[in-house]
């Protein structure tokens, strides 16, 4: 059997056919356009610089107030084995003198050696009418310059009583009247302290008669 295509179908067909050609051919075209216009970079606005506020400063602290150092009075009353001996210079009102510049040397008795005095010496010297003996008796105990150990030699020095100590310094240690130190160089801001193991009591004063 024969088939025949009339020129007039052939027209037909090869016009749907080039229509078929167009179509795929506009279409990638438009695709192509399409990508070209998604690959093109977009130019993003950036956004105004934001201000940035200045840092506020803040003060510098003012420097702490410079701390005075504990004087010979604030280190006896710190240690725990002066109690008596600070009672004494409160009573004696001696206090804020050795509180004072200095420099002071104090021959510092402990408690035990007030506590050997004879019974109710020490409780007699607290009285308010025994006070001039106390405050003989006390700055008995004091030298009115800075003495450390290192500078200690036998001989005699002027208290600040106005009565001279006997010191002896050997091998064998330090002593002061019949008072032997037993801790040296216990410093202060206002001068340095030497601890004895005995109260020193003034050629002038008689404690018997109080």
């Amino acid at each position: 059997m024969k088939f025949s295509i009339s020129f007039k179908s052939f027209n037909k067909l090869a016009g749907l056919a080039t229509a078929l050609v167009i179509v795929p051919v506009a279409v990638a075209c438009g695709n192509q356009a399409a990508d070209t216009t998604s690959e093109a970079p977009v130019e993003t606005e950036m956004p105004a610089e934001t201000e940035v506020p200045a840092e506020t400063e803040v003060p510098a602290a003012a420097d702490p107030m410079p701390t005075e150092g504990e004087t010979v009075v604030d280190v006896a009353m710190a240690n725990g084995s002066f109690n008596t001996l600070v009672a004494a210079v409160q009573a004696a009102g001696l206090a804020a003198t050795l509180s004072e510049e200095g420099p002071y040397t104090v021959f510092a008795p402990t408690d035990d050696a007030f506590a050997a005095l004879p019974e109710g010496t020490v409780e007699a010297l607290l009285l308010p009418e025994n006070q001039q003996v106390l405050t003989q008796i006390l700055t008995y105990h004091v030298i009115s310059a800075e003495v450390p150990s290192s500078d200690v030699a036998t001989g005699t020095v002027t208290s600040a009583a106005g009565e001279d100590l006997n010191i002896v310094a050997d091998e064998s240690g330090v002593t002061v009247n019949e008072a032997t130190v037993i801790q040296t160089d216990v410093t202060a801001s206002n001068g340095v302290i030497h601890v004895i193991d005995a109260v020193l009591i003034p050629p002038s004063v008689d404690p018997s008669v109080l």
